[in-house]
């Protein structure tokens, strides 16, 4: 693993301590991937012990809503003529209204209703413009880019980070 850390520590530190202190971290870092292991075991084993019974659990449910659903769509009228949902001893069940949205109108699609738009509500179309910088960064070599990145006052910077990278436990 690697760890970046961008302190800067101004301290007078002997090569003893240094050797020590990446003893120490080695050390932590060894014991925290073995009980990071460890952990994922024992979830792992968890999940394998009762996954066969989330499984049928999920299967039954299934089961029930569709029985349940199909039931108060066919009842719809008398079910929830005045309310939206109704109780049972079990639970509630209902019909919400989902979040609203936009859809085209039949015989339309998105690129006709952009220009209408763009004649009868230009408020409403956005125009997004951003620098490319990705674009920037993968062509800063190239002659017809390199040279004009400072006077358009664009600069490519890479900031130096230490790292430690510790050996592996056997």
């Amino acid at each position: 693993m690697i760890t970046r850390n961008a302190k800067r520590i101004k301290i007078d530190i002997t090569a003893a301590r240094f050797e020590e202190a990446m003893a120490r971290y080695a050390g932590a870092e060894h014991r925290e991937a073995e009980i990071n292991k460890n952990m994922e075991e024992e979830v792992n084993d968890l999940l394998e012990k009762y996954n066969d019974e989330l499984l049928c659990l999920s299967q039954t449910k299934v089961t029930a809503f569709e029985i349940v659903q199909s039931y108060c769509l066919e009842h719809k009228e008398t079910l929830f003529d005045k309310r939206r949902s109704i109780g049972t001893p079990h639970g509630i069940v209902g019909f919400r209204l989902g979040t609203p949205r936009l859809k085209t109108a039949r015989g339309s699609d998105w690129k006709k209703v952009l220009e209408a738009l763009k004649e009868q509500l230009p408020g409403y179309v956005r125009v997004t413009e951003e620098p490319a910088k990705d674009l920037l960064l993968a062509d800063r070599y190239k002659e017809s880019v390199a040279p004009l990145l400072m006077q358009i006052g664009v600069q490519v910077v890479q900031d130096e980070l230490f790292y430690i990278e510790s050996k592996k436990a056997a």
